[in-house]
């Protein structure tokens, strides 16, 4: 907004070589805070000045008022945004015996979102679908099925590489708001049939391949989706947080909902241009106990998690997610005499835009 005095403005009109400020927003490289301060507006044949003009004029996403930091979403229209995911667990099981056995899976699930326009508070945004791969490794055996790889020989992988080829390579289309609410996502519908054609092939059984179909589309869907979307995008709560200040996410664990896993996050810092967000909680131990026929079961579990999430304060994206999980169960039978007891142990790493 400028600000001028009419003294100013005559000075403007008799000196030619007075130069034009306004005051504007701009980012604090050193504390990441916004700060207000008054820049030279260039005329319409310097390009440079108005280049800086227009990103000292950009407030960040990320943005904090008397201490409050809210995050919103500061898109550029042609730019493509990476949510790459990556998951590892690594199982080990423990026999009554005391032999214990280990088996790794991993998984990569590669999208892009690229914004098309900014209109009325909303972005338009395509959904790129990039790329899918799965691996799974125990007793010094690997398989794998890799959406950029060639089908695999494996008869049992073929249908999991031909659904998935057909759903990368894919988009739809995403209407979002300048918070991160998600208006709609468009153009299922067109990958469904894409998925029905790849399995024509392999499930010809038609009540097999409906039932098929529906169960990917319990998995794959607008709800899905937009779920994802808001947890691993839409990080600090509307209302804003302070710095240190804690939140809690509730989600059930259980398609019951009898056991909840509760994430508890925390703005650590925000500076030089990232937001940091730290992750803990879970879901607390659980026993249960149940007699029949004189054998008397015990069961118990637990998960805890603890990571950080670094944001772009800039632009609102996500820059990294790396979060530890570790899953402990245990199972003991007894008759009263003796006992014996199965336990597994997992340990999950997982990762929101690698090397990001």
């Amino acid at each position: 907004m400028k600000k001028f005095t009419a003294l100013a403005l005559l000075s403007i009109a008799l000196l030619s070589c007075k130069k034009e400020t306004k005051t504007v927003t701009k980012i604090d490289p050193e504390t990441g805070k916004s700060v207000t301060v008054e820049v030279p507006v260039g005329n319409a044949n310097d390009s440079t000045a108005v280049a800086q003009s227009n990103t000292a004029n950009s407030a960040p996403a990320i943005f904090e008022t008397a201490g409050v930091y809210k995050q919103t979403f500061k898109l550029e229209k042609g730019e493509t945004y990476p949510l790459k995911t990556y998951q590892k667990d690594v199982q080990t099981m423990t026999a009554p015996d005391g032999k214990s056995q280990s088996g790794t899976s991993e998984m990569t699930d590669e999208m892009s979102f690229t914004v098309n326009d900014f209109k009325d508070g909303v972005y338009d945004i395509s959904i790129n679908l990039v790329g899918k791969r799965n691996s799974q490794s125990a007793n010094g055996k690997s398989v794998s099925v890799d959406t950029k790889q060639a089908e695999p020989k494996d008869e049992q992988l073929k249908m999991m590489w031909k659904v998935n080829k057909a759903l990368v390579g894919n988009k739809l289309n995403l209407k979002m708001t300048e918070t991160g609410k998600v208006v709609s996502i468009t153009g299922f519908d067109a990958i469904y049939n894409k998925i029905s054609a790849a399995v024509g092939s392999t499930i010809k059984d038609a009540k097999a391949k409906t039932a098929f179909l529906s169960s990917f589309k319990q998995s794959f869907n607008e709800k899905s989706l937009k779920d994802q979307i808001a947890k691993n995008l839409v990080l600090i709560p509307e209302k804003g947080v302070k710095i240190g200040e804690k939140w809690t996410e509730s989600e059930n664990a259980t398609p019951d909902g009898k056991i909840k896993l509760v994430t508890t996050y925390v703005l650590k810092n925000v500076a030089n241009g990232v937001a940091q967000i730290g992750v803990s909680g879970g879901i607390p131990k659980k026993s249960d106990k149940q007699t029949q026929q004189g054998i008397t079961r015990s069961m118990s579990s637990e998960l805890s998690q603890n990571g950080t999430i670094t944001l772009d304060q800039n632009t609102g994206w996500v820059k990294n997610q790396n979060i530890s999980v570790k899953t402990s169960q245990s199972e003991t039978l007894s008759d009263g005499k003796q006992s014996q007891t199965m336990k597994s142990v997992s340990n999950s790493t997982v990762v929101v835009n690698p090397g990001k």
